[in-house]
């Protein structure tokens, strides 16, 4: 069955808006859980532009399902997951100029450098999923580098404009997760994601667990986060 990992950064996009203390991540956290989350999820970026080192930390002690850490494979980056130690890291590329994260990780022309970023991870005995697009070249350099699992990068599928190009880039994605599977990589999907587009996944049973956010925190504005999360985790169960 699929599960339902919670992205929580834009609920602290919201309050660095104004630079005070609310609403908190960590309190948007706890009602994800309450909601049926099986993960909670925070991309700590080099410029801190939303989620803190405090929210992280706080968040390891609260998080009662799986903290998930999405970051750059930097020294300090790898420092700080060290010290906090969250269940898994995914990761990212980042850039400071992108609004939000715009492409997956290219794993094929930087194995040794991921390698070598999955095994510091190890040591610290944290699991390791790489964000990459839905190509197969990436996926089989994914399956060198050590890691256990990928998160395909779905923006190109929930971005497309018309239904031809969204079929297209559905089944790059199915045939990337199904790639993956034999690979004997685990398979999460996200980015874009959202009430409406989460739909075509039903019955896929292909995906171990979607990511998703921004759809969620900002039905949670006008709805409350634990009706918003639970709403989504109903659509995720007929994904599996």
């Amino acid at each position: 069955m699929a599960q339902l990992a919670v992205n929580v950064d834009h609920v602290a996009t919201l309050r660095q808006a104004r630079g005070g203390v609310y609403p908190d991540p960590v309190h948007a956290a706890v009602l994800a859980e309450l909601g049926g989350a099986d993960g909670i999820v925070v991309h700590l970026r080099e410029d801190r532009r939303h989620i803190q080192d405090r929210d992280v930390r706080l968040l390891r002690e609260t998080v009662l399902s799986r903290l998930i850490l999405e970051m750059a494979a930097t020294g300090e980056m790898i420092r700080i997951a060290g010290e906090i130690r969250p269940d898994i890291v995914t990761l990212v590329p980042e850039k400071r100029t992108e609004i939000t994260t715009e492409g997956g990780l290219d794993v094929r022309a930087n194995v040794p450098q991921v390698r070598d970023a999955v095994a510091r991870l190890h040591e610290c005995g944290i699991e390791v999923s790489l964000f990459i697009d839905p190509d197969p070249p990436q996926i089989e350099a994914a399956a060198q580098t050590g890691a256990e699992m990928i998160e395909i990068h779905t923006g190109r599928f929930c971005d497309a404009s018309t239904n031809i190009a969204k079929e297209r880039h559905f089944s790059e994605i199915v045939d990337a997760a199904r790639l993956a599977k034999n690979l004997d990589l685990k398979v999460n999907a996200g980015h874009g994601l959202c009430y409406n587009t989460i739909k075509r996944f039903a019955g896929i049973g292909i995906i171990d667990e979607f990511s998703i956010g921004h759809s969620i925190v900002a039905r949670a504005v006008l709805a409350g986060m634990t009706a918003a999360v639970a709403e989504m985790q109903a659509l995720v169960q007929k994904c599996g």
